[in-house]
């Protein structure tokens, strides 16, 4: 029995003592082309400066640092051994080459000598079928990979089969640089084309782009059409290991500031769990998934899965149902009922189009005692007080809570009575999606009723009488909003809508 005893504690100890192995995750690098207005020794204090210590270069790029020429596999010994050093000085290691496709066995020759003498793990081509075939003893001599890189159609290898067909009978060492933001650009799948390539891939040029398209442009990661999260989900589900450069081909004027957020994605992403890669839950940098920040600044520009949210009215209120001329934008982009001081409301203000799920951003301002409203999914303007939700907008105290600035009107009061001062903007984040209506005023949340719970007409769940000769619970998911004019001043501003 001691012996178990002991033999048991030993196994318990290895168990506690052996750290579990960690999945294999891709490695962050920079394909030089990305800064190709810099020169190549420029580049090195970019990819510093954003914490990138693998460099793709390719041939042409002008040296810089005070050395003469351009990077090429033809420099002399002398003038490698300085770049070489530069590129140490700045903790980057020159890793892959390319796109470079050698017109004949003489170049072949010279490119693997300048891989051996520069430390290269890789080598980027176009090269056709045959021509791999014919290098491949020269391949497993110098220890090197070759990849096929692909350019959109009518490039040789845009798809995959393609270029998938011409390493089949080669050796490990053959495989793709794989361009998921090309790939996108000839209409393909990226995470398919990487489910078909799977084992073949020995290095990505990582992107993202604005839509499909031959011409489409690349945005930060996390903000295209791509579904860069669901690319690294799949490359981690294949336990790839290699290197993902940013090749960032759209001269942008905030280059360098939309490749950092490129590689800030990449290592929030590294972090997340594939689920939450998969559920699109990480972020990019800018942008938010709290609905209370869905107009956070920053947020919608250049992105396709983060759309940009609309304004809910055009200037000249062509979207709008009103009474002639009873409403309108100023020069200052504040919209206001245009009737004189104390004269009778002009009538509200309505969206034409109807929404279910959404988030409304708007700026109101008072003067003392206005009332108004924002209303939510209306089925009726006409009998609007029936068929609508309002959410209030009040200066001043009120006897009923119900009735305070934040409330659902005559249905739930808001957590706490919010003083609104006369002249000042407040800003409103209203969310309506499923039976949830969330109100956030000036930052904080004031309110949030499930309309499930309002089961009887003209009651509310606490036993209060409310206005209303239905289940409040009944009221539309679907319909139109609106702007209360009710004959007090008030004015709107930064006015958005956003379907969810």
């Amino acid at each position: 029995m001691k012996l178990f005893s002991t033999l048991l504690l030993v196994i318990a100890s290895l168990l506690v003592s052996t750290p579990a192995q960690a999945a294999p995750t891709p490695s962050l690098g920079l394909q030089a082309w990305t800064f190709r207005d810099l020169t190549f020794v420029e580049t090195l204090d970019q990819a510093h400066e954003l914490g990138i210590h693998y460099l793709q270069a390719y041939s042409g790029q002008d040296l810089g640092g005070g050395l003469t020429g351009k990077f090429s596999h033809t420099m002399d010994a002398a003038t490698l051994a300085k770049v070489l050093a530069l590129a140490k000085a700045k903790d980057v290691t020159l890793t892959s080459y390319g796109v470079i496709t050698p017109k004949d066995d003489a170049e072949w020759t010279v490119l693997f000598a300048f891989a051996q003498a520069a430390g290269l793990k890789e080598i980027v081509t176009e090269a056709k079928a045959d021509v791999l075939a014919a290098i491949a003893p020269a391949v497993a001599k110098n220890h090197l990979k070759i990849s096929l890189h692909n350019h959109p159609e009518p490039s040789i290898y845009a798809r995959p089969e393609t270029a998938l067909a011409a390493v089949a009978k080669l050796g490990p060492e053959f495989g793709l640089c794989a361009d998921t933001g090309h790939w996108a650009r000839t209409g393909l799948d990226p995470i398919a084309a990487l489910q078909l390539a799977k084992g073949r891939i020995n290095s990505l040029h990582f992107k993202d782009i604005a839509e499909r398209g031959v011409h489409s442009r690349d945005v930060p990661w996390g903000t295209g059409t791509s579904n860069v999260a669901g690319q690294l989900a799949e490359l981690r589900a294949q336990g790839f290991s290699g290197i993902a450069y940013i090749e960032y081909e759209h001269g942008s004027p905030a280059l360098v500031a939309e490749v950092g957020r490129c590689v800030a994605y990449f290592n929030a992403a590294l972090k997340a769990s594939t689920d939450d890669l998969v559920r699109g839950l990480v972020v990019p940098p800018g942008f938010s998934a709290d609905a209370r920040d869905v107009f956070a600044p920053g947020r919608g520009h250049d992105s396709a899965r983060w759309p940009a949210p609309q304004p809910l009215f055009s200037r000249d209120l062509s979207n709008a149902d009103m009474q002639p001329g009873a409403w309108a934008f100023n020069a200052e982009g504040v919209l206001a009922p245009t009737r004189a001081p104390g004269a009778p409301a002009n009538g509200d203000l309505w969206t034409k189009e109807s929404y279910g799920d959404f988030t409304v951003s708007l700026e109101f301002r008072t003067a003392d005692k206005s009332n108004s409203g924002v209303f939510l999914r209306s089925s009726d303007i006409v009998n609007w007080l029936q068929n609508s939700i309002e959410v209030q907008i009040l200066q001043g105290d009120e006897d009923k809570p119900v009735h305070l600035v934040g409330a659902i009107f005559d249905v739930a009061a808001p957590a706490r009575q919010v003083p609104i001062v006369p002249g000042l903007w407040y800003r409103y984040v209203i969310t309506a999606k499923g039976s949830l209506i969330t109100v956030v005023l000036n930052g904080e949340e004031v309110n949030k009723v499930n309309l499930d719970l309002w089961k009887d007409a003209g009651l509310n769940p606490d036993g209060s009488a409310n206005k209303f000769t239905r289940a409040y619970k009944d009221m539309a998911r679907n319909g139109r909003v609106g702007l209360q004019d009710h004959g007090t001043p008030i004015e709107f501003r930064n006015l958005f809508i956003e379907r969810l």
